[in-house]
């Protein structure tokens, strides 16, 4: 289920896109100047302008991987408080990608590389972003 969104500010999305046991990630860049350098990640990222934030998971998808997802693949949603440091609320979904989606691919600039990655691995990886661990657990036993 997707929890509903009013309106209400947030700061970002981001997405867990699952095909049968494994999870889309990529390898962020190892850089001393972001958050995580050279961690695990989900696509997703800031929000621009008024979009909502279904809007702004997909739009991420598409500068990140070059795909282009109707919002019906999302299945899970809900918004997540700030945490430590956050300035603003964000989103997390679930979705599904199939074959097809995988084969089209085009992965841009940002990130050394992704992979199709195990979701036990992901979810327990020392090195994967630990609150999308967390959100991803919730949300995928949910």
């Amino acid at each position: 289920m997707i929890q509903p969104w009013h309106g209400e500010d947030f700061g970002g999305a981001k997405l867990a896109l699952i095909r049968g046991t494994d999870v889309l990630t990529y390898r962020r860049d190892n850089k001393p100047d972001i958050p995580y350098p050279d961690y695990w990640d989900l696509p997703g990222g800031g929000r621009e302008g008024t979009e909502s934030p279904s809007v702004c998971a997909l739009r991420e998808l598409f500068e990140e991987f070059g795909l282009t997802l109707p919002v019906s693949r999302l299945t899970r949603g809900r918004r997540f408080d700030a945490g430590p440091g956050g300035l603003h609320p964000s989103y997390f979904f679930i979705g599904h990608l199939d074959d097809h989606d995988i084969q089209a691919i085009a992965f841009g600039d940002e990130g050394q590389y992704w992979r199709m990655m195990p979701l036990i691995e992901f979810l327990y990886h020392d090195h994967a972003v630990p609150a999308l661990q967390e959100r991803l657990l919730m949300l995928y036993q949910g």
